[in-house]
Parts: C-alpha cells; structure tokens; sequence
C-alpha cells in the first residue's frame, strides 16, 4: 500500500437495541475518567482489536441543549468529536496489556468533517478504527459518527497514551 493511501473505513455500522452491549455505562466508567455531564458514551456494542461501535443516545435534557441554539436544539460538533475521543480511548486502552495503568488524551484532530445536524431524539452510533499500530505513545483513531445510516461526523485523530503516575 502507498505511504500516503488511507485504510478504507468499516461499514456503515448498524445498532440493534435488543442486542445485549459489549460494555455498559458502568463498566466503561471503570476505563474512562470521565462522569456527567462529559461522560458521552452510554454503551460499547462492538468491540475488536482494531475496531469499536459505540452509542450515544440524544435526549432533550442534555445540558448543552440549554444554551446552543435551544430554540432549535442541536448538539454542538465539539462534543460529537468528544465523543468519537472517548470510544477511541476505550478502543486504544483494549489493545494494551495493562489498561488500567494507562489514561489516553486527544492530541489533535485532522480531517474533520460534519455531514448532518444531530438534534434530541438521535441516537449517535460511534464508530472508531486503528489503522496502524500504536508508535512511541500514540494512536491514530480513524472516527465516524452516524445517525441511523446517515453519516454525521467524521474525523482523524491523534490519541496520545501516558502511563498514570
């Protein structure tokens, strides 16, 4: 493959709500320091050594709602982009041996895109991918965020891992 030719993306994921998730709320509070109201991932539904679907769903009670455009509510593209970070570090903490000694951070953002308004009653379906091995500590995190089967986001991004003291 070309030093400058990209991984083609996975497709279009797809969300049963029956199917019981990967991880839960609970249990992705144990990987990620995250809580209320930054905690922006309610479950894992798929989860591999080189992929992960999240979900996200939207209620009018968000908080953001209150202050971004709240006679017409959308949810503002920074925190889709959290919330691609924060799938993309539970993925990246899966493939090492000792996830819990480790803490991820979002170190840069390329190739950003928004495709649709996300407004109260959408369910997000994160999608996250690993193209490349992880390199002196960082991770590139190809991210899609989708509602039904419309894409609505979509970024590159840099995850840089520390060792927690």
């Amino acid at each position: 493959m070309p030093p400058h030719a990209h991984t083609p993306p996975s497709p279009t994921p797809s969300y049963n709500a029956n199917t019981p998730p990967v991880l839960d709320s609970c249990q992705i509070m144990q990987i990620l320091p995250h809580r209320y109201p930054f905690l922006l991932v309610d479950k894992v539904i798929q989860l591999s050594s080189q992929t992960i679907t999240g979900v996200k769903h939207i209620t009018i009670n968000e908080p953001f709602f209150q202050g971004h455009f709240p006679a017409a509510p959308i949810m503002p593209g920074v925190l889709q982009i959290e919330a691609l970070a924060q799938v993309g570090a539970i993925l990246v903490l899966h493939t090492l041996p000792d996830p819990e000694s480790h803490v991820v951070y979002l170190a840069q953002i390329d190739r950003c895109s928004f495709k649709r308004k996300v407004v109260p009653g959408d369910t997000l379906v994160l999608q996250g991918q690993v193209p490349a091995k992880i390199k002196q500590g960082f991770a590139k995190v190809q991210g899609r965020v989708f509602v039904e089967d419309q894409l609505a986001c979509e970024a590159t991004l840099l995850a840089q891992i520390t060792r927690q003291g």
